[in-house]
């Protein structure tokens, strides 16, 4: 959609200065209105998991600072059923907001889970072989870490503007955005994104203190036909 920005006075008239804003990078959010009951039924599924697989997998994440990563099923597991379904009501709403085929739909093709401790995070990365990715907080005390989303446009790091000093820059020129963690929220974002996940400081050392989460990888697929 073209804009008009400002009207420059050249003297012996007026030119009429617009924009239009191509490329976007879309990151879609929802708070879940039962989250808390839900969290719950989560939280006793992932400590689950945990059990069954202590070690875990090493992926986005340290485990040498303490990180675990489950494996990328959890989308199978009746227990996580109510959050997967939910889900896939949004990535419904995205379909929809976006124009996509009708015929298709936004799928849940692998999720797994990943509890960060005190001093651990989550090194820069993107999702190779999906469409969207996502991520919905189940646990996040106050200093658990940011998800950081870097500029895909490498340009941007090697030649900058220089801006107002101290003056907040327009959310279009932004290099990252970092996105506060907060129990019951989801985040959907493009796979290729450049994402990371800043140190968990949250105080204490218990299983309160962990920030925990639910990430998933999506791929449109074709509607059975019934």
């Amino acid at each position: 959609m073209t804009r008009t920005v400002a009207q420059i006075e050249t003297g012996s008239g007026t030119d009429e200065l617009s924009r239009d804003d191509y490329f976007p990078t879309l990151v879609y959010s929802a708070r879940l209105h039962d989250a808390s009951s839900m969290n719950k039924e989560i939280l006793a599924a992932i400590n689950e998991e945990r059990e069954k697989d202590q070690k875990g997998i090493e992926r986005s994440n340290f485990r040498s600072l303490g990180g675990w990563h489950s494996q990328n099923n959890l989308h199978k597991n009746p227990k996580f059923k109510r959050l997967t379904n939910r889900t896939h009501k949004l990535l419904a709403g995205i379909s929809e907001n976006l124009g996509y085929d009708s015929n298709t739909r936004l799928e849940i093709t692998t999720m797994w889970s990943i509890a960060n401790p005190p001093g651990s995070s989550n090194r820069a990365h993107v999702h190779p072989g999906a469409l969207w990715s996502g991520v919905y907080y189940v646990q996040a005390p106050e200093g658990a870490g940011q998800i950081d989303f870097t500029d895909p446009r490498t340009v941007q790091i090697m030649n900058s503007p220089t801006f107002i000093p101290n003056k907040r820059r327009k959310t279009e020129c932004w290099s990252k955005v970092k996105v506060k963690p907060v129990p019951g929220k989801i985040l959907f974002f493009p796979s290729w994104l450049y994402h990371s996940v800043d140190p968990n400081l949250a105080e204490g050392d218990g299983p309160e203190s962990e920030r925990i989460i639910i990430s998933f990888n999506i791929n449109q697929k074709r509607k059975s036909k019934s």
